[in-house]
């Protein structure tokens, strides 16, 4: 089933070396109006806030609220553009709960929802909502950030429910079920985690199977432009979110899967080079991170990897390497959720036990290391989202806690820290709040499986 609700306004609901042939490549994002927030980590899809006129300090008492809305389940993060925040979540049947194990796998009667709230109060101005029986390992909800390009905006649901929406009613344009479409027994075990990536009139996707590991969609009519790769198992294609560069005088779609990190054309899906890194239980989950021709990607079990993209043609050596022993003898870094941080020389991240780490970017080595902006202790996937604004960053906590820090190869320096969510959902015998913030507008945007909350930034 599958219905749209439009909701009166009255109401609620509830990663520098340069080079001059190799950059991030801005231009494949949606284009941002103002101070938006489009897409997952921002604008460029870089994890940095561009904003000025940023508080340098919370106040006592911490930022002011501006507004609270009741939501449901997920780890999906919000949109803002044009005066309106869009997220999605997951809603249980009545009588239903999730299980005391998030780890259980089973079928939970559920759907899923697409909100979109009016910016200045919050209030629902519409909302789309259709049938979502839950199969997947950590059933908490939706896992992806809208994207928002124009009057469309593209969902992705954790069981593989895709729809192109109209951004300002609702109604559905066109829709994709990535298990009924490609022949899928079964999602991925922990659901589609990768957020889609809008280049140009494609929607690129991870879709999973036997040459459909990644599919572009015509992103007016949803029909298939190209597919890729194969990915079979009970992880799929993995959990990590594609990226576009510019090397070798070409742009390339970077896609790290569980088997390797691939280079495809991005207008033809043709593959470019493939680098084995076989990845233990699929964790290819933090997103790979650009600084001039090198590119990093770390997993939970599987440690570091420094690539360098060739220049003369498309291909890649290794720099380095780094695994370490078991999950907490770590060598460099062993990220699970949290996206790292490439600065000048060093690289910033959470390892497995929430380890916040500095090390070297030349060889990986390990500078210094604390708790403080993770979970405060050695816990397993203790986690922190980063963000760059100027010359600072804006840390959120599993805790929920929103800090304000400097980070240099000196250490850890904690300006200012602020609690706005109360940790939720269910991991590891303790609560998270595992879901990264959006930042527009001089505000945060930040939901756990309870509401979502704003909050003002402005100096």
């Amino acid at each position: 089933m599958s219905n749209r609700q439009n909701v009166p306004r009255g109401s609620w609901l509830g990663i520098t070396i340069g080079t001059a042939l190799f950059c991030v490549v801005g231009l494949s994002s949606p284009a941002a109006q103002g101070d938006d927030w489009p897409q997952w980590m921002g604008p460029e899809r870089d994890g940095v806030w561009r904003e000025t006129g940023i508080v340098a300090k919370f106040p006592e008492g911490g930022p002011k609220i501006r507004w609270r809305v009741p939501v449901g389940g997920g780890y999906a993060g919000p949109a803002v553009v044009g005066g309106r925040v869009y997220v999605t979540d997951k809603q249980l049947a009545d009588g239903v709960t999730d299980p005391s194990n998030p780890f259980q796998r089973g079928e939970q009667p559920a759907r899923e929802r697409v909100l979109c709230l009016d910016d200045a109060d919050g209030k629902v101005l519409w909302s789309h909502v259709y049938d979502c029986p839950y199969t997947v390992s950590y059933p908490a909800g939706p896992r992806t950030t809208p994207v928002v390009a124009g009057e469309k905006l593209f969902t992705l649901g954790s069981e593989g429910h895709l729809f192109c929406l109209n951004a300002e009613t609702g109604s559905v344009i066109w829709s994709k079920n990535f298990r009924t479409d490609y022949g899928r027994d079964q999602s991925p075990v922990w659901g589609y985690a990768a957020n889609p990536l809008l280049d140009g009139d494609r929607l690129i996707c991870l879709v999973g199977g036997e040459g459909t590991a990644v599919v572009a969609f015509d992103r007016d009519t949803g029909k298939e432009v190209w597919r890729a790769l194969d990915s079979t198992g009970g992880h799929g294609p993995g959990y990590g979110n594609p990226i576009i560069v510019e090397a070798a005088g070409r742009r390339q779609l970077i896609v790290w899967h569980p088997q390797a990190v691939s280079s495809l054309d991005p207008v033809t899906g043709a593959v470019l080079w493939n680098h084995k890194f076989p990845i233990r239980e699929g964790l290819t989950v933090a997103q790979p991170r650009v600084q001039g021709d090198l590119l990093f990607l770390t997993a939970f079990y599987d440690g570091s990897l420094l690539l360098k993209l060739k220049q003369d043609q498309p291909g890649v050596d290794v720099v380095w390497r780094r695994h370490g022993k078991s999950e907490r003898n770590t060598d460099a870094l062993h990220a699970l959720i949290t996206t790292p941080v490439l600065d000048g020389d060093h690289i910033y991240g959470a390892c497995s036990y929430g380890e916040f780490r500095c090390l070297t970017l030349a060889k990986g080595d390990r500078v210094w290391q604390t708790f403080q902006p993770t979970s405060g202790e050695s816990l397993r996937w203790g986690t922190a989202f980063i963000v760059r604004q100027a010359d600072r960053y804006f840390l959120f906590s599993e805790n929920g806690d929103l800090i304000i820090a400097n980070l240099s190869p000196k250490g850890y320096e904690e300006l200012s820290r602020a609690h706005l969510l109360e940790p939720t959902g269910p991991a590891q015998n303790r609560k998270v709040v595992w879901t990264h913030p959006a930042f527009a507008n001089k505000n945060i945007y930040v939901r756990n499986d309870k509401e979502i909350v704003s909050a003002s930034l402005a100096e």
